[in-house]
C-alpha cells in the first residue's frame, strides 16, 4: 500500500476542512499562504473554524474575508503588528503562554489539532521538508496533528537545525506554494533614547558573553554599538535571530568560541528580519534552529556562561514588576520568552539580564512617564519583581536583586525622567513604599 503523500491542489486541500476544525498555521514565515487564499474562499461553507497562529507576518485572507468573525476564529501565541491590528477589532484572541513551553502545550494538553498546514521549503535529498529559520514548536505541531499538510516554497532560506523540518513520511498532502520572498521585519530607526540605552548594557557586555535579545529599536542598536565596542568572542543563545546579531557575524565579532553548550553555533528558535538576513542563514552551518523547548528553558539557556539577556517593556512600578505585553486590557504582544530568558540569564555562572525602557511615552499629544507608582489597570505582569535584575533607561542602569521595596522605589525614581522624579518619591511616601526615616 503507498503511503507517500498527495500532491493536490490548495483548494482540495482547504476542502479537507469541516466546521469546528482546529487548524495549525504554524509561525511566523512558516504560515502558509496559497491555502488561506483558498480556505478564505470557503467561508460560507464554514462556521467555528479555529485556527492558532504566532506572529503573523503578512495579511491573513480567512481575516480579512470575515472582519465579524462569523466563521473564522484566529487566536495567537503571540502578537505582531496584524495581530495585535485584528485584536483591537475583537477578530484575534492571545493565548498565554511561556514559549518555551508551547512544545509542551500540544504533547499534553491541546487536543490533536484536525488539520495542519506549515510552509516549508521543497523536500531535501533526505526526504526532508525544512522550515527555514522558524522551528519554534511546530514539531509538536506535526506529532499531534490528525491531517499533515505541508506548502511548499522556494521562498524560505535552508536552515540547520535540530528537528528543523518534517519527514516525507510523516505528512499527508504537499500543495505547490507562490514562492514569493519571505516577508521582512523592517529594522527601526534607533532613536537618541535607544542608544542612551543602548550605551549603558554595552558596557556590561564583556569578551566570550552569550547574547539573547528581544524584537526592537533597543537590541539592535546594542549590536550596532557592539561592533566598535572591543568586545570579541560573543556566542548567541536567543530566541529570536536578528539583523544586529547577523552583523557582529559577518563581523568576525560573534564566534561561538567560549560557549559550553553547541560550541560555535548561533542558537535560535526562529529568526525575523531583512532579506540580507535570512541570506546569511541560509546553509550556513554555524546556525542552529532548534525548538523553542530546547532555547527557552531557563535550564537550558543556564549551562552557557555569561549569558546576556536583552528585552524591552512598556511600563515598569518602582518595586520592579514589568509590563511588558498588554496596554491595560488592551493586548499588543505577547510574554514571549522574555520571563524565561531573565531567569536564564541569572542562573548563568556570571549572567545578566536586562530589561530596558525609555523613561516616557506619548499618547495623543500626552507625555507619560513609564516608570509609575501602579501598572495601569488590567496591564498583565510580564517580569515578576522577584526576577528582575538591571533595569535601564536613557537616565541610567540600576540592579534590583538584594534590594528592599524602599531601595528599589530609590533605584527606579533614580532612572525616571526628571520631570516626573519629585511626584514618583511623593507618591511612593504617600503609600508608604519608602517609610519616614528612611534614607
Amino acid at each position: 500500500m503507498d503511503t507517500s503523500p498527495r500532491r493536490i491542489s490548495a483548494p482540495d486541500a482547504a476542502g479537507l476542512v469541516k466546521s469546528d476544525d482546529w487548524v495549525e498555521y504554524g509561525t511566523t514565515l512558516c504560515q502558509p499562504d496559497v491555502f488561506d487564499q483558498a480556505l478564505a474562499q470557503r467561508k460560507a461553507e464554514l462556521r467555528n473554524v479555529k485556527i492558532r497562529g504566532c506572529l503573523t507576518m503578512r495579511p491573513r485572507a480567512v481575516l480579512e474575508t470575515d472582519p465579524q468573525r462569523e466563521h473564522f476564529h484566529w487566536f495567537s501565541w503571540h502578537h505582531s503588528v496584524y495581530d495585535r491590528k485584528q485584536s483591537d477589532a475583537g477578530v484575534a484572541s492571545y493565548i498565554p503562554c511561556n514559549l518555551g513551553e508551547i512544545s509542551d502545550y500540544y504533547r499534553r494538553f491541546i487536543e490533536p489539532p484536525d488539520i495542519a498546514v506549515l510552509k516549508t521549503r521543497p523536500m531535501d535529498d533526505d526526504g526532508f521538508f525544512n522550515f527555514g529559520i522558524t522551528n519554534m514548536w511546530h514539531r509538536a505541531i506535526v506529532s499531534r496533528a490528525k491531517v499533515m499538510i505541508v506548502e511548499v516554497t522556494t521562498g524560505l532560506p535552508y536552515v540547520h537545525g535540530i528537528e528543523n523540518g518534517v519527514h516525507v513520511s510523516e505528512v499527508d498532502y504537499i500543495i505547490n506554494g507562490d514562492d514569493r520572498p519571505a516577508p521582512e521585519l523592517p529594522r527601526a530607526a534607533p532613536t537618541d533614547t535607544d542608544r542612551a540605552v543602548a550605551r549603558l548594557i554595552a558596557a556590561e557586555i564583556e569578551d566570550g558573553a552569550c547574547l539573547q535579545v528581544g524584537i526592537g529599536a533597543m537590541p539592535n542598536a546594542v549590536c550596532s554599538l557592539l561592533l566598535h565596542s572591543g568586545v570579541r568572542n560573543l556566542g548567541v543563545h536567543t530566541e529570536m535571530m536578528i539583523d544586529g546579531i547577523v552583523d557582529l557575524y559577518k563581523a568576525g565579532i560573534v564566534t561561538g568560541a567560549a560557549k559550553q553548550a553547541q560550541p560555535g553555533k548561533m542558537v535560535c528558535s526562529f529568526g525575523l528580519g531583512s532579506q540580507d538576513m535570512y541570506a546569511a542563514v541560509d546553509r550556513n552551518p554555524d546556525i542552529l534552529c532548534c525548538p523553542a523547548d530546547q532555547t527557552n528553558m531557563p535550564h537550558l539557556i543556564m549551562r552557557n556562561d555569561r549569558v546576556v539577556s536583552i528585552n524591552n517593556t512598556t511600563q515598569m512600578d518602582l518595586q520592579g514588576q514589568a509590563a511588558s505585553e498588554s496596554d491595560g486590557h488592551r493586548h499588543i504582544s505577547g510574554t514571549g520568552g522574555q520571563s524565561q530568558f531573565v531567569r536564564g540569564a541569572y542562573a548563568s555562572k556570571g549572567g545578566k539580564s536586562f530589561v530596558c525602557l525609555s523613561s516616557t511615552h506619548e499618547r495623543r499629544g500626552q507625555r507619560k512617564s513609564r516608570i509609575v507608582l501602579n501598572l495601569t489597570p488590567g496591564n498583565v505582569v510580564t517580569t515578576s519583581r522577584s526576577d528582575m535584575m538591571y533595569v535601564v533607561t536613557e537616565f541610567g542602569m540600576v540592579n534590583l536583586k538584594g534590594k528592599s521595596v524602599p531601595e528599589r522605589a530609590h533605584a527606579m525614581i533614580s532612572i525616571a525622567h526628571p520631570d516626573y522624579r519629585e511626584e514618583l518619591a511623593r507618591e511612593a511616601r504617600e503609600h508608604g513604599l519608602i517609610p519616614k526615616g528612611f534614607w
